[in-house]
């Protein structure tokens, strides 16, 4: 579920995709960002206490918006929606155009003329507090409940919103969002998951997983992090798992038949992400999904539901039969696999929006009564 890191990876091998490399999302393109109109602040949580017990005087939250925010009678904000990145992204790869130009635009499902999009950078990500700001090894060992946390901080007590009209994530953004409907059932009023499955990280995602965290400590340049230049044989040894993990076969196959096209794209790929990786921020933003375990408490998800997978995605198998045994334990959930073709981009789907954003219309409008 490492989608920033996976699918920006692979993106330019579409012919209307930008060349972007990994962890590029916030400085993806110009376009994107002007010809959207963004909006960036910081919200700072003072003495933030994580579940590891560990503490920061001062907790950085970055978020980008775009639209403006809507009040009820009452005075509440009823139109905020938030849109949660992968492992290694920022809020701002949702600007890319297969995503942007399919959902922001008049008259389109996210229109920001009517919604108020919030597009937060997780701990450890983007313009968010991360060991390379100076802490490295020493800094708290977040997991996901803690970076739910502070969304939930942000939201609440940085932006005074009481309920949201929809929350939907990629990647580790889908494992937020469930673990958003288990924690505060009520403070959405749709939640919209895209490409993740609701068990722990065991099996096959953990140990690749491990291996690239391996392979950087493994680097004598790393240095127990205290590196003086990063540690590129320990980061070409992770990013070429990330490489691999977020192919899509089908659509690589149609793009480079011939090999040494193919070859020269892999390795332009590669080179290009690790240029902007820092092995620590990598290490932490990989190793915080150690926790992640929503199985037992899916009963609590009572939020109108719909929840994607991709039928080509290498990190959660088609064959699981995990979102078919947690549909029938929530109490409002549809869940949907897109087929794997030729034009299907592996786990990176989830950012193509041409793939489900009829189902984000008709979630939407399911849920537009419930105020």
């Amino acid at each position: 579920m490492l989608s920033s890191l996976l699918f920006l990876a692979l993106q330019a091998a579409a012919p209307t995709a930008p060349a972007v490399p990994p962890l590029a999302a916030a400085t993806a393109s110009a376009a994107p960002a002007a010809r959207w109109p963004v909006r960036e602040a910081d919200y700072v949580i003072k003495d933030f206490r994580f579940a590891s017990g560990e503490t920061l005087p001062a907790l950085r939250i970055h978020y980008s918006t775009l639209g403006q925010p809507h009040r009820n009678a009452r005075g509440e904000i009823d139109n905020a929606v938030m849109v949660l990145h992968g492992t290694g992204g920022t809020g701002k790869q949702f600007l890319v155009p297969q995503f942007a130009d399919e959902l922001y635009g008049p008259g389109q499902p996210l229109d920001i003329r009517r919604h108020w999009i919030i597009l937060p950078d997780g701990i450890g990500h983007g313009g968010s507090s991360k060991p390379s700001d100076g802490l490295r090894m020493r800094f708290p060992r977040y997991d996901y409940a803690d970076m739910v946390e502070a969304q939930y901080r942000l939201l609440r007590d940085g932006l005074g919103i009481r309920r949201m009209r929809l929350i939907m994530g990629t990647s580790m953004g889908c494992m937020h969002s469930l673990m958003w409907g288990e924690a505060y059932p009520d403070f959405a009023r749709a939640l919209m998951p895209l490409a993740c499955e609701p068990v722990q990280i065991a099996g096959l995602n953990r140990m690749w997983r491990q291996l690239l965290i391996d392979g950087i400590k493994a680097d004598p340049a790393w240095a127990g992090g205290n590196y003086r230049e990063q540690p590129l044989q320990g980061l070409r040894t992770a990013q070429t798992a990330l490489f691999i993990a977020g192919a899509a076969p089908l659509n690589l196959q149609k793009l480079y038949p011939d090999r040494d096209a193919a070859a020269a794209f892999a390795q332009e790929r590669v080179a290009a992400a690790i240029a902007r990786l820092d092995a620590n921020d990598l290490i932490y933003q990989v190793d915080a999904s150690r926790t992640y375990d929503p199985s037992a408490k899916l009963a609590a998800i009572t939020a109108p539901l719909v929840w994607i997978n991709s039928a080509d995605d290498f990190i959660n198998p088609r064959n699981l039969d995990y979102p078919a045994q947690a549909v029938r334990q929530m109490k409002n959930a549809r869940f949907r696999l897109i087929p794997e073709t030729a034009d299907t981009h592996g786990h990176g789907t989830h950012t193509w929006a041409v793939n489900w954003k009829a189902d984000l219309s008709e979630l939407l409008a399911r849920t537009e009564a419930d105020r």
